[in-house]
């Protein structure tokens, strides 16, 4: 793996932040470089990684979980694989324990999570049935109290028996992740379902109902349905071949998407980026597992998924089509790895040590060339 920044091609270099985290991060942020290393090279193209230090580490070096270094860092470069961190045990914000990933997307502008949940053909999964969606999730509006407010944070407490939040929602924030939605489906299958909650929050998800269907108007070869979140909900289980692309607010599309990428095998395949107008970072859905955490069986697919979503963007912003190649390539190859037991993780009923699987996924991309 090559590291710092020597002087490469540009054209032929791409530049990445590695955060491994905590918890199971390290090991599968590894697995994710070594493959995508590999796909990269087969493709003619250097990847050189820069490691930066976050959460616990960072804490007990600087005494914040995200140094502002690190966001420099990450602005600077192509993108960023970011590992899972552990920020539901960090000490208070005030004493340095932020999100990390809720910084980034904020100083970032990450306003749109991506989330796709599709089957994998050779891959069991509960419901028995065959299906592909996205989920184009508001990242940086709704309930989400660390990264909705300038200063301070959404939710706060006026009494000690008194717990209130608030609920950001603009036209701005609503417009670029529903017109995100659309140019999605047009490369899919063309059908965009906006998910809302209008009938009771009538001012907040009316306001979004209002943007969705102005940016409707600019979109008129896709269709387009609207639905109520508790509906969705169960049509995700009961016909989730129905949707295609959904766009939807922060706390919903969290919460719907792990259902969707659950129903389609496990959280552990469940992919994701953060993405904007300039900048982007892979981030796998699940958590830092600390309970497994360097016994070498975490499952690197969802991390690894994610940064082939990474490089698919890059080559898009680039115009590089060789990038996307290699980002599909990498989809291919967890597909195949993840379809028998032998190379596949406990967590998928399978036998597969974390290196196994990763050199599983390495030999699929080396046999394409």
């Amino acid at each position: 793996m090559t590291t710092g920044h020597p002087a490469h091609d540009p054209d032929n270099t791409v530049e990445l932040v590695v955060l491994a985290g905590d918890g199971i991060g390290p090991e599968i942020s590894a697995a994710t470089a070594s493959v995508v290393e590999r796909a990269l090279g087969q493709h003619g193209i250097t990847a050189c990684f820069t490691d930066g230090t976050i959460g616990f580490d960072a804490l007990h070096a600087s005494g914040t979980t995200m140094p502002d270094a690190i966001v420099d860092l990450s602005r600077a470069a192509d993108g960023v694989i970011l590992g899972p961190v552990s920020h539901l045990d960090y000490p208070p914000t005030s004493e340095g324990g932020v999100n990390p990933s809720g910084i980034l997307r904020r100083k970032l502008d990450l306003y749109a999570n991506i989330r796709p949940a599709r089957t994998v053909p050779a891959l069991p999964n509960p419901l028995g049935k065959s299906f592909d969606l996205v989920i184009a999730r508001e990242n940086t509006e709704g309930f989400y109290a660390d990264r909705t407010m300038f200063a301070g944070g959404g939710e706060f407490m006026p009494t000690a028996d008194l717990a209130l939040a608030i609920r950001k929602v603009t036209r701005h924030g609503s417009e670029r992740i529903v017109r995100r939605a659309f140019k999605l489906a047009r490369t899919r299958r063309s059908k965009v379902t906006v998910v809302h909650k209008a009938n009771v929050l009538r001012l907040s998800d009316g306001l979004f109902l209002e943007a969705a269907r102005a940016v409707r108007q600019h979109f008129p070869d896709v269709d387009y349905e609207e639905l109520l979140v508790d509906a969705v909900a169960a049509l995700l289980i009961r016909r989730p071949e129905s949707f295609d692309v959904i766009a939807t607010t922060n706390m919903f599309g969290d919460i719907l998407s792990d259902e969707a990428t659950e129903l389609s095998g496990s959280l552990g395949l469940a992919a994701s980026l953060n993405v904007g107008d300039t900048h982007a970072v892979a981030q796998a859905q699940h958590g830092s597992a600390p309970d497994i955490a360097g016994q070498g069986i975490a499952n690197p697919a969802s991390l690894i998924g994610s940064a082939a979503m990474l490089l698919n963007w890059i080559g898009q912003r680039r115009g590089d089509a060789r990038l996307t190649a290699a980002g599909q390539s990498i989809h291919r190859a967890v597909d195949s790895a993840v379809g028998s037991p032998e190379t596949r993780t406990a967590d998928l009923h399978g036998s597969a040590t974390t290196q196994r699987f990763t050199q599983a996924v390495i030999e699929h991309i080396e046999s394409e060339r």
